[in-house]
């Protein structure tokens, strides 16, 4: 569910009519951060139209599931999760369950077939249209279904109610034309395209007014922005000149578009966070040409090189998938070995799974087993383990500055934030120490997915 934090400067919105202004909004988000944007941006729309956000669903007149393609199995929980919110018209026969997103787009009409009970169906960029299609559903009995493609669509002029939090998404482009053989992003995301830099920067201006800290600009290849004569480099200056703003983050950039002048810049200026996350995929040559993946081994442990040459602190994450279309134990293997060369920090592994409508659906046959598949990501999720563990020991001892988020899930009386490298770090909690504040932790203990501490007092 996506709420405005009460803590936060809210744009009024206007007066809303009579009509609309009982009419009750819950959002349920699934996916990646831009997702989330997105979830955000419709809130944003929908309350600027006069509805009103609500935590329960069960109070809920418009009930909007935003959603991702990227797996299968998200799909599928995805429907199995409108089938749970449909009991909800038992009570309210005149409730109204939507679906948005990326398996709006992937899946068409056919979502309708599938689930009949389903009111609306919006694409990402199609949203500008959810007024026009609600007020539709007032009148009419039949499904409302919007998803044209629109490559002039940046939602300009629409400001998102973000969710509570530290960090604020700031989309700065949308669509992807990479066309890998495996993902489904371009089919559901369209082409890609910049948001004009003015508006980044003004929704950045923004975030900093509403009191955040840290911002976080998204897209889909997020490092091949340009708005004319400005690149991402001179945006991520830019914005690194607004004040309020103590951290910049950005995802996921693309390891064939990585300058050398981009990564002087992240390392001139000390908001832009010295953490990058750079999806690998395969360490094989043949396995990234089949992915359709236009870099090499050798090209991205040259882009590695760069970024700690500049940077010599800074977290590698990344994305690996196992059991693509034709891999072969050598190829396997050498993802091992390029994990094992480069010592990411900590990894996102998957095994392979077909989408229909991607190329390697269509033209690339799925012969590895699926006992094979199995095999391999817990072998390489293992090994990761390991590197993540010895990554983490070597912050005992120092001091790492924590944006504070909030209690820790396990224990009340401590508190969790992330670092500038984001890591997730849990420390006592202290007096006065509140959520958004940047404070100095002490590590003396790590986990492969935590760091553990003490704030650090003054001598």
């Amino acid at each position: 569910m996506v709420t405005e934090s009460t803590d936060r400067i809210v744009l009024e919105p206007p007066a809303p009519s009579a009509a609309v202004q009982a009419r009750s909004l819950y959002v349920e988000t699934y996916g990646c951060q831009m997702n989330k944007a997105d979830s955000e941006l419709i809130v944003g729309l929908l309350t600027r139209e006069g509805y009103r956000v609500t935590d329960r669903v069960d109070r809920a007149d418009v009930i909007l599931v935003n959603t991702c393609a990227i797996r299968e199995n998200a799909e599928q929980r995805v429907l199995g999760r409108m089938s749970e919110l449909n009991r909800f018209k038992t009570a309210n026969p005149d409730l109204i369950l939507g679906l948005c997103g990326c398996m709006s787009q992937h899946l068409g009409d056919r979502i309708i077939e599938q689930a009949p009970y389903i009111d609306l169906v919006a694409g990402p960029d199609n949203y500008r249209r959810l007024p026009t299609m609600l007020r539709a559903l007032d009148a009419e009995s039949e499904p409302a279904l919007s998803l044209t493609w629109d490559r002039a669509e940046h939602y300009l002029d629409i400001d998102p109610v973000r969710e509570a939090g530290v960090n604020g998404w700031v989309t700065i482009m949308r669509g992807c034309d990479k066309m890998c053989a495996f993902c489904i992003v371009p089919f559901v995301r369209g082409r890609e395209r910049s948001t004009p830099h003015g508006e980044v920067i003004r929704q950045i201006e923004r975030l900093a007014a509403e009191g955040y800290r840290e911002v976080t600009m998204l897209g889909q290849t997020v490092n091949k922005y340009r708005d004319g004569e400005v690149d991402f480099a001179d945006l991520l200056s830019r914005a690194a000149e607004i004040d309020g703003i103590a951290r910049i983050r950005f995802t996921s950039p693309h390891p064939a578009h990585f300058p050398e002048r981009l990564i002087e810049v992240m390392a001139a200026s000390p908001k832009v966070c010295p953490h990058t996350h750079l999806p690998l995929q395969s360490g094989a040559s043949t396995t990234l040409s089949r992915m359709r993946r236009d870099y090499t081994p050798e090209t991205f442990l040259e882009v590695v090189r760069m970024l700690r040459e500049h940077i010599p602190r800074i977290a590698l994450t990344t994305d690996v998938i196992v059991g693509f279309c034709g891999e072969t134990e050598e190829e396997y293997e050498a993802t091992c070995e390029m994990m094992r060369t480069v010592q990411f920090d900590s990894a996102f592994m998957f095994k392979y799974s077909p989408r229909p409508g991607t190329a390697s659906h269509k033209r690339l046959p799925d012969d590895v087993p699926e006992a094979v598949k199995a095999e391999r990501l817990t072998a390489i999720i293992d090994m990761q383990k390991s590197i993540s563990d010895l990554r983490n020991r070597a912050y005992r001892g120092q001091i790492v500055h924590v944006l504070v988020e909030g209690q820790s899930k396990r224990d009340a009386d401590k508190l969790f934030g992330k670092t500038d490298a984001f890591k997730t770090a849990v420390f006592p909690r202290r007096p006065g120490i509140e959520s958004n504040m940047i404070v100095p932790v002490r590590v003396n203990g790590s986990t492969p997915f935590t760091l553990f501490g003490d704030i650090e007092t003054p001598a």
